[in-house]
């Protein structure tokens, strides 16, 4: 029974670490870090700085947003002449190559082939098209804030930026059943990245918005899920930081509902699995130092022991609150296993009313914790047994 004991203990502190445990310690350090006397960073200077850029859209059947996109991103606050547009559109099958077609003379470049090779597939391809210094990658049904390309740019300035990412938003509207929680975890992490940021580097780019320099780009393997992740960190395990600015940010809807939200999550999980291991070399902090500390700390606990430890506490403290007796509330194990128990009642609760398209905050954090978990243990699962396509699943999102 003690054994029992300290695997709970461990457990516990995993979950606790990996989701507000690691929040706390970094910003620790970011309060150490702006105690000490520094020098002012380079992105602070008053010089003009407006390289040319390309923005960058690999899509797949997007017409029902490609006008949107197209005249948001000839509306954004940099010099129009320093702004290029590269659009691949491998496999689309919907009209979105010929839509595009018709802003080529406004100095949109369309680059369709009919095959279907997933986005890694239509970036490795299109790459050698970009002829800027720098790119900025974005999705086609997101759109920018107007000062997007400028907030990227300006952290560029510093030459130990190797590449920039921006903030996911999420659209909020009554009708998008898992708005209210998507739009909480995203501002979690949005903190998160910043602090990251400020104490050295973010933990890898969000594909809806980032940016690298053009050279610094290596084409990623063709089975690639998270190609976001490892092109941003491959660039930061080469010694150039990732750099967050929460004010360059892609907004979209949320995902429909959250069955919808959880095939994404999914995708991402097996794509977690596969970055670990094409990412191994990070997990050596003798080499990579406190990048290492970040990449384990922030993604590699939650995408492994974390989500897996979960059904194991609760099974733990079952035998532990039995052996303290069901009703001794004088207990810790009775205590943390009735809170448990409440945790999942409420989470089940969120899934019913979600069913019944009503929603409720108190019920639906608890679905939307637990949905998140359940993904990570369903996507280990679809990475191991192969069964995870590289193609897009798209997930429905509320109109």
């Amino acid at each position: 029974m003690e054994t029992i004991k300290i695997l709970f203990w461990v457990l516990l502190f995993i979950v606790f670490y990996a989701y507000f445990g690691y929040g706390i310690v970094l910003y620790g350090l970011v309060l150490i870090k702006r105690a000490i006397p520094g020098k002012k960073s380079q992105q602070d200077s008053n010089a003009a700085y407006e390289p040319e850029v390309t923005l960058f859209v690999a899509a797949y059947n997007e017409k029902d947003y490609v006008d949107a996109k197209v005249e948001n991103s000839f509306s954004l606050d940099y010099p129009k002449e320093k702004v290029k547009q590269v659009w691949v559109t491998d496999g689309s099958d919907d009209g979105t190559p010929d839509i595009l077609n018709k802003y080529k003379h406004q100095g949109v470049a369309v680059f369709h082939e009919n095959k279907r090779g997933g986005k890694i597939g239509a970036m490795n391809r299109g790459m050698a098209f970009v002829k800027t210094p720098i790119v900025i990658f974005s999705d086609g049904n997101t759109m920018l804030g107007k000062e997007s390309i400028r907030r990227i740019v300006n952290l560029f300035k510093n030459p130990n930026v190797g590449c920039v990412s921006g903030e996911k938003r999420i659209f909020s509207k009554e009708s998008d059943t898992a708005v209210g929680s998507e739009g909480i975890y995203w501002k979690y992490e949005s903190t998160l990245k910043k602090w990251d940021a400020e104490l050295y580097s973010v933990v890898g780019a969000a594909g809806e918005l980032f940016a690298i320099r053009t050279h610094l780009f290596q084409e990623v393997e063709k089975d690639t899920l998270l190609d976001d992740f490892i092109i941003s960190l491959r660039i930061a395990m080469n010694g150039y930081t990732i750099q967050y600015d929460p004010e360059a940010y892609a907004i979209e809807s949320a995902s429909a509902d959250v069955k919808e939200e959880l095939k994404r999550k999914i995708r991402i999980a097996a794509g977690g699995i596969q970055s670990i291991f094409r990412l191994s070399p990070l997990l050596n902090p003798f080499k990579h130092g406190v990048l290492s500390f970040q990449f384990i700390s922030h993604r590699v606990l939650r995408w492994t022991i974390a989500p897996l430890s979960l059904p194991l506490i609760l099974v733990f403290n079952f035998f532990l609150a039995a052996l303290a007796g069901w009703t001794n509330f004088s207990n810790i194990y009775t205590w943390l296993f009735y809170l448990q128990l409440l945790f999942y009642i409420m989470a089940f609760i969120g899934w019913s009313l979600e069913n019944r398209k009503l929603k409720s905050k108190i019920f639906f954090i608890p679905y939307y914790f637990f949905i998140m978990n359940y993904a990570v243990i369903l996507g280990i699962n679809r990475y191991f047994k192969g069964q995870q396509s590289v193609n897009w699943e798209r997930a429905k999102r509320g109109s």
